[in-house]
């Protein structure tokens, strides 16, 4: 019964309280790049997800074979080979979302995201609670996407996922699909992210006063 509660952890783990991009700020260049339109958010978010869950499970097969001088290098290599599956799928069966997306789908290989999940998690943990942790943060990935692409689209362009909304009605701001409007919604966003962690973390707090009172060095709540 103790594996499935930690398994369920895992998996829910990547959705907000360490979410890979708004709360641990990993993998930037494609959340500000591809989020001009919340269809290529989500291309790149299960591009991500599929290459997270592969090499995560491939990754904690191997962990106990992999000297540690080369595990990096074997690594990469690994996560490349899952990034090239993807790319030659979606240049055969999404042609149109392989142009939108360009180099980025390629640079997935050196995702941070990808290559700290590898390192942190999978060569320290089961193939099971690997893949789980891959599609969590995958899910994660491609929700922080999908949110920062939809405000995006939707205000600067007055459409969302090609169907017109507003453009009709008033004019776009045209900003928000810049990069200047890229960091704009992001900075909102994990601004909105903290105040609930936060909030969530203080409630925790109030209900465990024993707990608080053996707080940690140099916190406002130690006794």
């Amino acid at each position: 019964m103790a594996g499935k509660p930690k398994a369920l952890t895992v998996l829910f783990n990547g959705l907000l309280k360490e979410n890979p991009t708004l709360v641990l700020l990993l993998g930037m260049c494609p959340s500000l790049a591809v989020t001009t339109m919340a269809q290529n958010a989500i291309g790149m978010g299960i591009a991500a997800t599929f290459v997270l869950m592969g090499s995560n499970v491939v990754v904690s097969l191997i962990r106990k074979i992999v000297p540690d001088k080369v595990r990096i290098p074997i690594f990469v290599t690994v996560i490349a080979g899952f990034v090239t599956i993807v790319e030659m799928v979606m240049k055969a069966y999404f042609p149109d979302l392989d142009k939108a997306l360009g180099i980025y789908i390629p640079l997935i290989v050196v995702n941070c995201i990808i290559l700290a999940r590898a390192e942190m998690f999978a060569c320290k943990n089961g193939p099971l609670l690997s893949a789980l942790d891959g599609l969590g943060m995958g899910l994660g990935f491609t929700a922080a996407l999908f949110v920062i692409g939809s405000i995006r689209e939707i205000i600067g362009a007055g459409t969302w996922m090609g169907i017109t909304l507003t453009a009709d009605l008033i004019d776009p701001a045209t900003i928000l699909i810049l990069p200047p409007g890229g960091f704009m919604v992001m900075g909102c966003l994990i601004a909105l992210v903290n105040k609930l962690t936060k909030k969530k973390r203080d409630q925790k707090t109030a209900e465990e006063p024993e707990k608080c009172a053996m707080g940690c060095p140099g916190c406002e709540k130690a006794s």
